[in-house]
């Protein structure tokens, strides 16, 4: 049926990114149950997107990137087979919105617009640069009022699209705690373990963060012996002797994510970090880990202090926090199943099913 067709117009190679893997790319399945029909256009291709942030192969970057544009465009005349256009992020990393408002008034089609960041304000990294000035961030109010309805990942998100838009669904990223999140119950590693690991994982451009959190590391390696793994796309420079690191591995990514005790999740207190979703705390809260966050947007409603973990501002926060949880084995256990409870009952893809095929509808 033309009325249950959809195209996923997207940044990234299918099952390559996160953001697109657990905000839309896990419920495909369900969409298929539901009599839904669909196809994805990611912008990069599979060979672009490994070496986009590679050093070297600059002409191979800029024809890769010039294909991509004119594939965008030539994408415009089958959009006439579609009933949705659910656009994630923005349909072209740079410049303005050509293809969202063709979408609108030439094909006059309903546009799904789904973003779990704050993209109309300039990243704290790229501020002033020519790169961010490319990116026409003003673009976003404007897809936003050219949409059928906007998804967003938090409420401060949704804040923000309901000056432009009416039909905005806070559509959170969710986990799939049935198939994918799933405690391990046979970990040989767990069960060998000799001291508490506390851990953190992200991207390169988010390990700035932990830079708030490793003084009170320094402080905690005089007292008590543990591990503090990082899980990461690119190997962290700190001091510390408690630093373990490991390469970020989409097939082993949960295994990894369970070695962890005490997960953590540092931010910065700014309107671009009231942004984040919460991720990092959901995906250890899904694997029954207490969480130390910084008690920053969206963090507050996922991590309840002194429940499922703490929240943390100060270095003395910090160690307070850790030093409760180093200590005691069974407070640790107690919060990491609160945890998991709540991510059970708000964040997973069976809880919040009816919420994403809303947005069809």
């Amino acid at each position: 049926m033309s009325n249950k067709r959809i195209l996923f117009v997207c940044p990234y190679p299918f099952d390559e990114a996160p953001s697109q893997r657990f905000r839309f790319e896990q419920y495909l399945a369900i969409l298929k149950e539901n009599g839904y029909s669909y196809q994805l256009k990611p912008f990069f291709s599979l060979y672009m997107w490994r070496i986009l942030y590679k050093k070297g192969k600059v002409i191979s970057k800029a024809f890769g990137i010039f294909i991509a544009y004119i594939k965008r465009f030539f994408l415009l005349f089958t959009l006439y087979k579609y009933a949705f256009i659910f656009i994630h992020r923005e349909a072209t990393p740079a410049g303005p919105p050509f293809f969202e408002w063709a979408t609108k008034y030439i094909w006059k089609k309903k546009i799904i617009y789904d973003f779990d960041d704050a993209i109309w304000l300039e990243d704290p990294n790229e501020t002033g640069t020519f790169k961010s000035t490319l990116k026409w961030k003003k673009k976003v109010k404007k897809i936003c009022n050219w949409s059928y309805k906007v998804s967003c990942g938090n409420q401060y998100l949704a804040n923000y699209a309901s000056q432009f838009n009416k039909r905005v669904v806070v559509n959170p990223t969710t986990l799939d705690t049935e198939n994918l999140h799933k405690i391990s119950i046979n970990n040989t590693e767990l069960q060998s373990k000799t001291k508490v690991t506390i851990g953190w994982t992200g991207t390169h451009t988010t390990l700035q963060y932990l830079q708030d959190v490793i003084p009170a590391l320094e402080a905690l390696e005089l007292k008590y012996d543990f591990s503090f793994l990082v899980i990461s796309n690119q190997k962290p420079d700190f001091n510390l002797k408690s630093l373990k690191f490991i390469a970020w591995n989409k097939t082993t990514e949960i295994q990894d994510l369970d070695l962890i005790d005490i997960g953590i999740m540092p931010l910065s207190n700014d309107i671009w970090s009231k942004g984040k979703c919460g991720f990092k705390a959901l995906q250890y809260m899904a694997l029954a880990k207490p969480v130390i966050a910084s008690p920053v947007g969206v963090n507050e409603i996922i991590v309840e202090d002194n429940v499922s973990g703490f929240h943390a501002e100060t270095k003395e926060d910090w160690i307070n926090a850790l030093e409760k949880l180093l200590q005691d084995e069974a407070l640790s256990i107690k919060m990491g199943l609160k945890g998991l409870q709540k991510v059970e009952k708000y964040y997973t893809v069976k809880s919040n099913k009816n919420n994403f095929l809303s947005l069809f509808q």
